[in-house]
């Protein structure tokens, strides 16, 4: 999907790492809710709270997901699953394009 039709868009961004990584909130009429943003080079941990799916647009990263000691790479057109309540690591090696869908 390329783009998203009829939903409300939050006007405040989510900033974090000092602005290192931004998105903005797309709520849908059906009470779901997805995050689409920017992370420049870096690296960061994020914990979650439901269950998040990482579609990466473009750009280049790797992850380690909780259940892994190993780092995978992802790039544009790829995907990965983090389930609620862990914590994740990234190292975005170039400026990355993203959406996150939050799964309740």
């Amino acid at each position: 999907m390329s783009e998203f039709k009829n939903v409300t868009v939050v006007k405040k961004a989510n900033v974090y790492f000092d602005g290192k990584v931004t998105s903005r909130t797309v709520l849908f009429a059906d009470g779901t809710k997805k995050t689409l943003g920017i992370m420049m080079p870096g690296d960061y941990e994020f914990g979650t709270a439901d269950k998040e799916i990482m579609e990466i647009l473009g750009g280049e990263l790797d992850v380690q997901l909780p259940c892994c000691k190993s780092w995978h790479q992802f790039k544009g057109g790829d995907s990965f699953e983090v389930p609620a309540n862990a914590k994740f690591s990234l190292k975005v090696k170039t400026v990355t394009d993203y959406c996150c869908s939050y799964v309740k």
